[in-house]
């Protein structure tokens, strides 16, 4: 047994548009309806370039089959941040300075690494990490 990757990060919203567009704005995701049972009204999910839902967006009342209180927003329980790997930092600078975005930029410099964190429209924070130069 191994882990290969990240499958995806699930958000509970009460703004389903509005965070399914951050998404599709601030990282390039391409937005799409989630399968059935799930409709369009109350989950959306979002792709990357190669094929792979990256973030599954649902809306409070949407069809669970593990339904635990939730409240957008607030800390959602023991979930820190979602980090994710990205190529293009000064881009992703300039698409949070367009946004007016609040955001933290660190630097570990023993491997390499430029980090941004930010947080989406439910708070929840994201680390963009930025490997090379």
């Amino acid at each position: 047994m191994q882990v290969e990757a990240l499958d995806h990060v699930n958000i509970i919203t009460d703004d389903l548009d509005g965070t399914a567009n951050f998404y599709a704005e601030l990282l390039g995701l391409e937005r799409r309806d989630a399968p059935p049972p799930l409709t369009p009204q109350t989950a959306q999910w979002m792709f990357d370039a190669a094929g792979r839902a990256i973030f599954h967006i649902n809306s409070l009342d949407c069809q669970r089959t593990y339904d635990r209180e939730v409240t957008p927003g607030d800390v959602t329980g023991a979930l820190h941040h979602v980090a994710l790997r990205l190529t293009g930092y000064e881009e992703m600078k300039a698409r949070l300075d367009a946004r007016g975005a609040d955001y933290q930029e660190n630097l570990v410099e023993a491997i390499g690494l430029k980090q941004i964190f930010t947080a989406d429209p439910n708070n929840v924070l994201l680390e963009l990490n930025f490997f090379g130069k």
